[in-house]
């Protein structure tokens, strides 16, 4: 059976298994995009990966597309994971890290804490250490 994107409205109409064929031949080229620009992406990211070899599996993916995403699914597949995982969890801790930073302490005993570290460093005299202490207390 010969599927031809731009013969679909024939005369004859548009039977139900010729429309099967057609969602799955589209689902499977947007899937094999959506891996090759994964395995592309993953290559480049890749830090333990020099230029050489990011040269090489970058022209072997290109060259022979087919076969060159399936040998580096099988040779570096695992590491794909995991290297995915390690990066989400950075993120996750440079985000959690951020808004710690600028959302500031969260309570009134971390606020004072802050305060009397401040107070102890000699970045605040006394007299702006209980301004400020007061001012915590009344919020």
């Amino acid at each position: 059976m010969q599927i031809s994107l731009l013969n679909l409205a024939d005369d004859e109409g548009f039977p139900l298994l010729n429309s099967f064929w057609v969602m799955m031949w589209w689902f499977l080229w947007v899937l094999w995009f959506m891996l090759l620009f994964r395995v592309i992406g993953d290559i480049f990211r890749d830090d333990g990966l020099g230029g050489w070899g990011k040269a090489g599996w970058t022209a072997f993916v290109i060259v022979l597309p087919f076969l060159g995403i399936f040998v580096y699914l099988i040779a570096r597949g695992r590491g794909m994971g995991e290297r995915a995982l390690a990066r989400a969890q950075e993120q996750e801790r440079s985000f959690r890290s951020y808004v710690r930073e600028t959302a500031g302490p969260t309570s009134r005993a971390e606020e004072l804490a802050r305060l009397a570290g401040l107070k102890n460093d000699g970045d605040l005299t006394a007299d702006e250490y209980e301004r400020a202490k007061a001012k915590v207390l009344d919020s």
